[in-house]
């Protein structure tokens, strides 16, 4: 066979058979064919989607602005030419109208990102300005309290998407009001949303119990709001605790001082990058450990940074996962294991794959696992049964067989508190050989997983040379009946064991005024 050859004529093969050769040449040029018809195709969506027609003015800075009006009984949209005097602002439509703009960027950033206002046009426009100089077009359609969102929204979002190929996934920029409005379209529409930055934000009931589709989407939201606005218990701090408990990301900025105004910040930047940063938000790829049924949320620290913002002239509490590191939390189940495994993964997995096999659901103020998780650990709950009293030796077994299988290190640390430490030690009192050590704070060892109690069967952890520590408030119900023998028992044993004692406290809380000797322990003997 010879070489095929290309020139100017076209695609000649050589290959001694004609039909072969006629075979190889008709699908080369329809392949030419089909490609040339893409481009075209490519260009032309281009072209229209740069295209917006009508009167053209300028906004701030020079931007473009493009007014339409949209006729609320057959939802057609037409240019629009702004009455004299209106500025940069907009007036209320007439009756049976709406008002609709847009601005253009000077030069459109990847993927043709955009903003939504949802309300109160040309109000502290300081994030939408740093937006536009960003590549985002910025989006507004008449919104007060008559003109609520409806089928007009969705009627605007398909203009801006489907005829001019705007992004499908708008950021949301609301101030009170137009915070209300944000989450009520949001919310009925929220695989189209890329985030939502709310300010002092209103509500209502039925937006709040529908939440979850935007937890389920991960979208982020951001609530910047005064410490003595009228909103900010009724509706700002109802969202923040609601989408903490379904697992998504939320991130609140608090001013210490102020009430409903003023609205944003004078600075606009931290806003701006944390819609870009959300619109440029690449989903992460699942890990290879995970079985079936498998749900992913987020887990972060909602600590409070009160810091100084000096161009706010006040003090800002921030908290959420905007401040703080913030790390997916999966739930799956496993073929043969009753109940979901939960694991929390770290950014950056630490030599060796360390882990916390524990007990009980992981709580944002549990500060020693957050501290491991920085470190490179990975933190497990164990399955529970609905169907049983507690935990089964079988099924944790499984999951420790799984999880070593997928490279986990084969020495996790058991950890639990309360009550839930007793499971955990009665699995590393089966298993001591797999332990590198035991943590429990404020522990109390009875199990469902053992048939005997593990504070009578300590042997074989203190036989394997396997240490403990337990963090404990003087003043807890079971310091004296359980740490305080548990330790007389393990130093006749030979064993190692430490104790922490937080004076003057009782159960709660439960974690360590600091953690890190506590995790300074873990990994020392996790190494």
């Amino acid at each position: 066979m010879k070489n095929a050859q290309l020139d100017l004529g076209g695609i000649q093969t050589l290959t001694g058979n004609s039909f072969h050769g006629s075979l190889w040449r008709n699908a080369v040029f329809l392949a030419c064919f089909l490609f040339s018809v893409v481009c075209l195709e490519s260009i032309r969506t281009f072209a229209a989607a740069e295209a917006f027609e009508g009167p053209k003015s300028l906004w701030h800075d020079g931007f473009a602005r493009y007014d339409f009006e949209m006729d609320e009984a057959t939802l057609t949209i037409t240019p629009f030419k702004a009455p004299e005097g209106e500025k940069f602002g907009v007036k209320d439509p007439e009756k049976g109208k709406r008002r609709c703009i847009v601005i253009v960027p000077k030069e459109a950033a990847s993927g043709r990102p955009w903003s939504w206002q949802g309300c109160y046009w040309d109000h502290q426009p300081q994030t939408e300005v740093e937006l536009l100089r960003r590549g985002f077009h910025v989006a507004y359609i008449s919104a007060n309290a008559t003109l609520r969102p409806g089928k007009e929204w969705d009627a605007w979002y398909e203009f801006l998407t489907e005829q001019h190929g705007l992004s499908k996934k708008p950021a949301f920029v609301g101030m009170s009001r137009g915070g209300e409005y944000s989450y009520t379209w949001a919310t009925a529409n929220p695989d189209k949303v890329s985030c939502i930055y709310a300010d002092n934000p209103g509500g209502n009931r039925e937006l709040l119990m529908k939440l979850s589709g935007l937890a389920t989407n991960d979208v982020p939201l951001l609530h910047i709001c005064g410490s003595i606005d009228p909103l900010l218990g009724r509706y700002s701090s109802v969202i923040e605790g609601i989408y903490q408990q379904l697992g998504g990301r939320i991130s609140v900025m608090t001013k210490d001082g102020a009430a409903h105004h003023p609205h944003s910040l004078r600075d606009p930047t931290l806003i701006a990058d944390f819609i870009t940063q959300s619109v440029q938000s690449a989903g992460s790829t699942p890990p290879d450990y995970l079985g079936s049924k498998v749900t992913k949320n987020s887990f972060y620290s909602i600590e409070n940074f009160y810091r100084d913002f000096p161009k706010e002239g006040t003090y800002v509490t921030c908290r959420g996962a905007w401040f703080a590191e913030c790390y997916d939390r999966y739930s799956f189940e496993l073929s043969g294991v009753e109940g979901a495994i939960s694991i929390i993964a770290p950014k950056n997995v630490a030599p060796g794959k360390p882990w916390v096999f524990r007990a009980g659901f992981v709580d944002r103020d549990a500060i020693v696992d957050l501290a491991l998780l920085a470190k490179g650990f990975h933190i497990v709950t164990g399955p529970v049964s609905y169907n049983t009293d507690g935990p089964v030796m079988e099924h944790w077994n499984a999951v420790y067989k799984h999880l070593t299988e997928h490279g986990f290190s084969k020495k996790p640390v058991l950890e639990g508190a309360g009550r839930a430490a007793g499971e955990v030690y009665a699995w590393a009192v089966s298993n001591p050989e797999r332990v590198s050590c035991v943590y429990g704070e404020n522990p109390v060892l009875h199990s469902f997983m053992s048939k005997a109690p593990p504070i009578d069967n300590l042997a074989s952890l203190a036989k394997a040379g396997v240490p403990l520590l337990h963090v404990c408030g003087s003043l807890d119900p079971a310091f004296n009946e359980q740490t305080k023998i548990i330790e007389q028992r393990y130093n006749e044993l030979g064993g190692t064991i430490r104790i922490i004692v937080k004076e003057g406290e009782g159960h709660y809380p439960l974690a360590p005024n600091d953690p890190r000797p506590v995790v300074d322990f873990i990994m020392e003997k996790a190494r």
